[in-house]
């Protein structure tokens, strides 16, 4: 038996299954050419930035758009980080808009595909598979460097201004025999296993990021850690293995580890993988003072994908507002296509920002205006019920004890040709309801300063007079025309602006008081749909009050 045979069985005899084994047991894919896998990979520290759900949206819609598999991968070999129940609050954030798995993780406890264990810590007998392979093929070794000589490496490094880490001659163990190994080991020396790496100071890298392009950087030199003290992996060597077993064919993932493609493509090399593509998406950035930051987790509360939850924004919406930051022509698109399904746009990595798209709430906010304006009233109840149950129960109560009266307001003025846009998230239906319910209602009636008190009387009690709720939305307006008409108005905005002196106002100042008397407020929905709903006995109980508001 050879020395490095020697080396790999003294570090690793108790590994007896083999890298052919697990090729075996994890096969290539049966899936369509040019199909994407890919996977979202967190750590389970149960924070879901907004920047991750970029990341996972992209994953997603790329692999959906192939018909290929997206699959969520723990990456919990850094135990201190770890919350309690992290997977399941990831797995929920996902959920919640709309982000749904493939393969992967579902909680703690529970997964789904053939590809798993999902989870890196229930995998590590694996990774020292394939490390006792490198070390076999002589491409790993042990080394049992102390802190304190890794710390006087360090320092060496520095005050000589040169590459940082272990290689060439800092590379204390890199030959070290199986008998000095071995009389380390039974010492009870601890050791982490590194790469041998085969690079070259002179020599440089090319690669082809799917986002950025064509990139060239320095090989990598360093020997880096494969296995730490305790046996489990590090995240470069565990990514390595993971991505080539499961069979992910785009690594997606923030452009803060395009420094490290180095160290990755080589360890691809040694493990007579193929390399995945890579695509590193830039930051999620926010203007700030006239310049630009990273949307920031202790900074901003919108950086927490729970405050999109919480303040209700849909998952169609979030979905919109998404894409729109994932490639630059789908705003267009959206223009010329208003009623397709968003699946139908035809995502492309080449349309991703390479600066790093920029996050506004303003922006956001239209954008879900504009979605929540295409849905059904039943749709509309469907949804706002459903987050009113978790953070809105005065809410929840009333559209829950009378869901016909609830999905009427949801109707008025849904469904034309030009919805209105009043509400951007669920958070914002307590206010648009208010006057419907009189638990809601605080009665302010924010009339017009324009008419007199006795004008507006006159304008309530002529009104109550004629007001006819069997009446259609045709002949509403018409019968308010002719009674402003008859109490000295203009019948139009136009003639008051001719002649303002020969009229007290024109008809929509009529209607305003009318409006203000039914609502409180001065800009509403469509006042004939509103009154249909509030019913002729509560229409006529509020302008008798408000007959008596004003008379003080």
């Amino acid at each position: 038996m050879d020395s490095n045979k020697q080396m790999a069985e003294l570090l690793f005899g108790n590994i007896t299954e083999t890298p052919d084994d697990y090729e075996r047991i994890y096969p290539k894919r049966n899936i369509e050419e040019g199909a994407v896998v890919t996977r979202f990979a967190p750590s389970p520290t149960g924070f879901l930035h907004f920047g991750g759900l970029f990341a996972a949206f992209i994953e997603k819609t790329a692999a959906k758009s192939t018909n290929g598999v997206f699959y969520l991968r723990i990456e919990d070999t850094d135990k201190k980080r770890e919350v309690e129940n992290g997977v399941s609050l990831i797995v929920k954030g996902l959920n919640d808009f709309g982000i749904d798995i493939d393969e992967g993780m579902m909680s703690e406890t529970e997964e789904k595909g053939s590809y798993g264990p999902y989870m890196q810590s229930r995998r590590t007998e694996i990774y020292q598979s394939y490390v006792k392979m490198l070390v076999e093929k002589g491409l790993a070794y042990p080394c049992f460097m102390t802190e304190e000589e890794l710390a006087s490496v360090r320092e060496n490094q520095e005050s000589k201004k040169i590459l940082p880490g272990i290689y060439g001659e800092f590379a204390k163990y890199r030959d070290i025999t199986v008998e000095e190994a071995e009389k380390r080991i039974k010492n009870g020396d601890e050791y982490v296993v590194r790469l041998k790496s085969p690079g070259s100071a002179d020599k440089r890298i090319k690669f082809k990021d799917v986002i950025k392009g064509e990139i060239e950087m320095p090989e990598n030199i360093l020997d880096v850690v494969l296995l730490k003290k305790d046996g489990t992996p590090t995240y470069h060597f565990a990514h390595t293995v993971d991505d080539h077993l499961m069979r992910t064919t785009h690594v997606i993932r923030g452009d803060e580890w395009i420094s490290s493609v180095p160290i990755h493509l080589q360890l691809f090399y040694v493990c007579g993988f193929k390399a995945p593509k890579y695509a590193h998406i830039s930051p999620i950035m926010k203007e700030e003072y006239g310049g630009k930051r990273k949307l920031s987790k202790r900074k901003d509360p919108e950086a927490a994908v729970s405050y999109y939850r919480e303040a209700g924004y849909p998952k169609g919406a979030i979905w919109e507002y998404l894409m729109t930051l994932a490639n630059s022509n789908y705003e267009d698109w959206r223009l010329a296509n208003p009623n397709e399904d968003i699946n139908s746009f035809k995502f492309a990595f080449s349309k991703m920002s390479k600066a790093g798209a920029l996050f506004d709430i303003v922006k956001l906010a239209d954008v879900s205006k504009n979605y929540i304006s295409t849905l059904s009233a039943e749709e509309v109840y469907d949804m706002v019920t459903d987050w009113a149950r978790d953070n809105n129960d005065k809410l929840y109560k009333l559209l829950v004890d009378d869901e016909e009266y609830a999905k009427a307001i949801f109707a008025i003025e849904r469904g034309n040709a030009k919805p209105r846009k009043d509400i951007a998230s669920w958070s914002d239906v307590e206010n648009y309801v208010s006057y419907f319910y009189s638990e809601l209602w605080d009665k302010e009636l924010d009339f017009p300063e324009n008419l007199s008190k006795e004008d507006m009387i006159e304008i309530l009690e002529t009104y109550r007079d004629i007001y006819d709720p069997n009446a259609g939305a045709d002949e509403w307006f018409p019968s308010v025309r002719d009674m402003a008409v008859s109490l000295g108005y203009a019948k139009a905005p136009k003639e008051y602006k001719k002649n303002p002196d020969s009229f007290k106002g024109h008809v929509g100042d009529v209607a305003g008081v009318i409006r203000v008397a039914a609502t409180g407020r001065r800009n509403t929905p469509d006042l004939y749909e509103i009154m249909q709903v509030l019913g002729s006995d509560e229409v006529m109980k509020r302008f008798d009050e408000a007959i008596e508001n004003l008379r003080g």
